[in-house]
């Protein structure tokens, strides 16, 4: 498969990267020396200096046998001709932009195929935005994703001392819980993530990502020992894209909702487009603001602006200072090993909810989503099953499925199924995987060799 990404930033680097991980055929394009020096320096891609929305350009880099273009720069415009130009060039297969302006992204008849023919269109801080909303509703949690949907979900949860599951091996959880629907679908330990087994033991301190139905959640939280409290008071530390949205769909469902912002005039802009929330003009980083404004009464502390040093420490203070729960927006790959474990209790990263809608097209074969799990060591990719696979028909413990890979659910009309070994899958079913880095490989062989590929 050959793809050309636009634009070497986060995004474009860490997609590329991990494309070229997985012997994809990449060229990545970018008019920045400095981004194209890292990208060779870092990766084993093609690097191109230039404007990815120059034909010229788009040329030199095999517009003709490509057959994804990703164009990933901070310019709505320039990812957006660059769409056009390679549909002009070239009948490429799939094209996906990077667009955030509202203005462009709520006309459909300019993206569409009768015009600018983007296939995909993505706004990372949207998405990391709805990530977070998805997060406050169930408290405790430090991942969700959702499949089929929203009938299923992947929820995970740190195994804190004292909870019921620390110590049992997963094979008794079954036996004492036989008609629970859940499945732990991975353990992060440390450094390293598990794809479990039976005899594999929870312990304290484990990330434990469970596979369960919507309805289940709550039931999911008492067994870990996690509180089914409902997040009321919201105080947010920022005002770009992603605190604005955020603000805005908090009021609408009812949450007492604080924003502090630096700048005047920001603040006026802000107070004129909420109606309930208390806009503060300030720093976050101030202790004694926080303290005035009651930090240890606030269930959930968001900071989101675009400083990502500065949403690590104003969260860490914030929590600090007795905030039930912090968030911090964090995009780069360095700070995300450690941010948790200094004291953040969730870090959103808008890179990656972009790049696992972008590998969505991607993966090969009748893949509907595809999540990015643990950073980047794992993925979560919901497929369906045809008639003509190896894999429909046969119960799961009879099936040669890759090592470091799980089937998580089923999904059949409206019934869900958390399956066991003796479940088999059907023609037409939904089915979510969920595998390790190293993995994917043979997963994507599968869905492309086994499942029919159109």
């Amino acid at each position: 498969m050959k793809v050309i990404i636009i634009g070497a930033g986060e995004i474009g680097f860490n997609i590329a990267r991990k494309l070229s991980s997985e012997n994809k055929d990449v060229i990545l394009i970018d008019s920045s020396e400095e981004k194209i020096r890292r990208a060779q320096e870092c990766l084993d891609v093609q690097c191109i200096l230039g404007r990815g929305s120059r034909p010229g350009i788009l040329k030199e880099a095999g517009i003709d046998t490509a057959e994804i273009v990703i164009a990933v720069t901070n310019s709505d415009e320039v990812n957006m001709i660059a769409c056009l130009i390679a549909g002009s060039q070239s009948k490429v297969p799939v094209k996906i932009a990077r667009i955030r302006d509202p203005d462009y992204t709520g006309n459909n008849t300019i993206l569409g195929k009768e015009h600018l023919g983007i296939d995909l269109v993505i706004n990372p801080e949207r998405e990391a935005a709805d990530k977070i909303l998805r997060l406050l509703e169930v408290p405790g949690a430090t991942e969700i994703v959702e499949f089929a949907e929203g009938k299923v979900k992947l929820v995970e949860f740190l195994v804190e001392p004292g909870s019921y599951v620390a110590g049992k091996r997963l094979k008794e959880l079954d036996e004492t819980h036989p008609n629970q629907r859940v499945l732990i679908a991975s353990i992060s330990r440390g450094n390293k993530l598990i794809i479990p087994k039976g005899e594999d033991a929870i312990q304290v301190g484990d990330l434990v990502s469970v596979v369960t139905v919507k309805n289940a959640v709550s039931e999911v939280q008492e067994v870990l020992g996690k509180k089914n409290g409902r997040t009321k008071t919201v105080m947010i530390s920022g005002v770009g894209f992603v605190g604005l949205y955020l603000a805005q769909k908090l009021e609408e469902r009812g949450l007492s909702v604080k924003v502090i912002e630096n700048d005047a005039v920001k603040c006026s802009e802000l107070a004129e487009k909420l109606n309930r929330t208390i806009v503060l003009q300030g720093d976050s980083s101030d202790q004694s603001l926080l303290l005035e404004e009651n930090i240890n009464e606030v269930d959930a502390f968001l900071a989101v602006s675009q400083d990502e040093e500065a949403n690590i420490l104003s969260s860490l203070l914030a929590k600090r200072l007795g905030a039930k729960r912090v968030y911090a927006l964090v995009n780069k790959s360095s700070y995300m090993p450690v941010v948790t474990t200094i004291g953040v209790d969730v870090m959103v990263s808008p890179r990656l909810a972009a790049v696992g809608r972008i590998l969505q097209f991607v993966r090969r074969g009748r893949v509907l989503s595809v999540a990015q799990l643990d950073g980047e060591e794992a993925e979560a990719i919901e497929f369906v099953a045809l008639e003509t696979s190896d894999i429909v028909n046969k119960p799961l413990k009879n099936l040669r499925f890759p090592k470091g890979a799980i089937v998580g659910a089923v999904v059949r009309g409206e019934e869900i199924i958390i399956p066991r070994g003796n479940d088999s899958i059907l023609p037409d079913d939904r089915v979510i995987i969920f595998a390790l880095g190293k993995a994917i490989p043979k997963v994507e062989k599968a869905l492309t060799v086994k499942l029919e590929y159109f």
